[in-house]
């Protein structure tokens, strides 16, 4: 949800550009003496954060509503979450939940075409959304307040109405086979995808990717299908945040979703199984490269697990300006521009513990030990309390930026229910990070981090790559990334 409009866009211009103009006016000749190094940096106070007074409620058809007032601005924006994803579709139709969510938006309802869904939000500088991602169903809104009463109602019959055209789902499917034949274009993007394959098994739900054959698959009637299973009120929840009277906003809410009839008999899916993978050296050859790209890890951890504020001070150690890997595999050893390693938890499923960057061909070998190194030096070494302060600190100060502003406040209360989070979690990991000790990030280091057994993807030029890749393991498995089949021109 974005506090914005495209009325405001002009003005907001305008303000940048006389800033500037001041700013140019300005002697910066004290900053060159007042420039400090990282290490000297002070950080203030922080700052006591609450959160805004919101209203949380339910419809009788089991619908849960979040209210959020904000008359900063004359705009109100509004969002759901819908109990679905990509996770529970079939294996052999993959990419049918991002057509249910495209196709949602995009195939007009039974009260409007698409073109008039289009027409009547241009007019008002509106917007409606729809997407299915890996784990949710989101639908969003973007009205000013004198609009929201058509806005809102729009948004109900995408939400409760959709006719998925016939020719929308062909279009959809076309852009996609679009995306396909262009996916290994980028040597990031392949590391991205390939990697998950690694990890979590390449026929995981939360690897798989959308085919030429699994999209030929899809039909309207697979859409509908998928719809019919998850969009139901009592498997929704709203949020609604702006500039906009309770009362009416009730009432408006109660028009246009308190006649949605809800199934009695849903129950959410069982979450798919997640099976940790063996290790090993994996290369993708890309003779065009003049560099590597590459990623080393293994399974992660979930988001609720005692242990995450500690690795999160730990991925402060690790990153960053005066992280470990900053200092040592880019400045001192100077082997990257780039370098990153992270404790990457999920909500409901394990996330990764990834290590990365891109590298020179020739210094491929050399920027993978590095990163197995400083991996292991966690383990083995207490960081320092200079160490353990700054990752606190930096940590606790981003703090505020989950903050900035109620909508964004908003979103992560409903995650939290969503996921089956208390309400108050954001709070307990603030304070259980202040309480991290030294002991705590080696402790969570040692129990949680593989050295000897990660999964290491490198995509990058054979030939390049000297000394070679056999320099790190006996046995070097390539991959091959070929798109399977041919572009098919059905709908």
């Amino acid at each position: 949800m974005k506090i914005q409009s495209f009325k405001f866009k002009g003005l907001v211009c305008a303000v940048i550009a006389a800033f500037v103009s001041v700013l140019l006016t300005v002697n910066f000749s004290w900053a060159a003496t007042a420039a400090k190094h990282y290490t000297e940096l002070e950080f203030a106070p922080l700052p006591e954060i609450k959160l805004p007074k919101y209203e949380r409620y339910k419809l009788d058809n089991g619908m849960v509503v979040y209210l959020m007032e904000n008359h900063e601005l004359p705009l109100v924006n509004g969002a759901a979450l819908i109990g679905t994803g990509d996770r529970f579709e079939p294996s052999d139709k993959v990419g049918l939940a991002q057509m249910v969510g495209t196709v949602m938006r995009t195939g007009g309802t039974r009260s409007h075409t698409p073109d008039e869904l289009n027409q009547m939000l241009e007019q008002r500088a509106a917007s409606v959304e729809t997407d299915i991602n890996e784990t949710s169903g989101n639908a969003s809104f973007e009205a000013l307040s004198e609009d929201v009463e058509t806005v809102l109602g729009l948004f109900a019959e995408i939400l409760r109405e959709p006719v998925f055209a016939e020719d929308k789902l062909a279009l959809a499917k076309t852009q996609e086979r679009g995306k396909i034949s262009r996916r290994n274009d980028d040597p990031n993007e392949i590391v991205r995808r390939e990697f998950k394959k690694l990890v979590y098994g390449k026929d995981s739900p939360y690897a798989r990717t959308t085919e030429y054959e699994t999209l030929a698959k899809i039909s309207r009637p697979d859409l509908v299908k998928f719809y019919q299973q998850y969009f139901y009120p009592n498997n929704v929840i709203l949020g609604i945040v702006g500039d906009f009277d309770p009362k009416k906003m009730k009432s408006l809410i109660q028009d246009k979703f308190g006649d949605w009839k809800p199934n009695p008999n849903f129950t959410k899916p069982e979450l798919p199984q997640v099976t940790a993978q063996g290790g090993g050296v994996f290369f993708v050859n890309r003779p065009q490269l003049t560099q590597s790209s590459i990623l080393i890890g293994h399974l992660g951890g979930q988001f609720n697990s005692p242990d995450y504020p500690a690795l999160d001070v730990l991925n402060g150690v690790l990153n960053g300006f005066g992280g470990r890997l900053f200092n040592e595999v880019r400045s001192r050893q100077g082997l990257a521009y780039s370098v990153y390693g992270y404790w990457s938890p999920r909500y409901d499923y394990p996330g990764m513990f990834i290590a990365g960057g891109q590298t020179r061909s020739d210094a491929t070998v050399q920027f993978v030990k590095s990163l197995q190194t400083e991996i292991r030096r966690l383990q083995t070494q207490p960081i320092t309390p200079k160490e353990l302060a700054f990752a606190k600190e930096s940590t606790l100060n981003s703090f505020v930026f989950n903050f900035e502003d109620p909508a964004q406040t908003l979103s992560r209360l409903m995650r939290y229910e969503y996921y089956g989070y208390p309400s108050d979690f954001l709070f307990r990991y603030q304070k259980a990070v202040a309480a991290t000790t030294a002991a705590d990030v080696q402790r969570v280091a040692q129990k949680y981090l593989k050295p000897d057994s990660l999964v290491t993807l490198v995509v990058g030029n054979q030939t390049a790559i000297n000394p070679p890749l056999t320099q790190l393991a006996k046995q070097v498995t390539p991959i091959d990334v070929t798109i399977p089949g041919s572009p098919q021109t059905q709908s």
